[in-house]
């Protein structure tokens, strides 16, 4: 179930991201270029989030576990 506990993490990520990224593209005029700096950043910020989800029994993907 990690997958989904990252999927809604990436989610959160983008959906703050593209709202920070909108309130900075009114704020200069340029809506286009900071809603998809801010879904950037936020799927980053998500992607982190994510990781510090991961359970203790996880696999890694080279077959050992954590």
């Amino acid at each position: 179930m990690a997958g989904r506990k990252q999927g809604a993490s990436i989610g959160v990520g983008i959906a703050l991201g593209a709202a920070i990224g909108t309130a900075l593209g009114v704020a200069t005029g340029n809506v286009g270029l900071w809603i998809g700096v801010g879904i950037a950043v936020g799927v980053v910020v998500g992607l982190l989030l994510g990781a510090g989800k991961a359970d203790d029994g996880e696999r890694t993907g080279d077959g050992s576990e954590q």
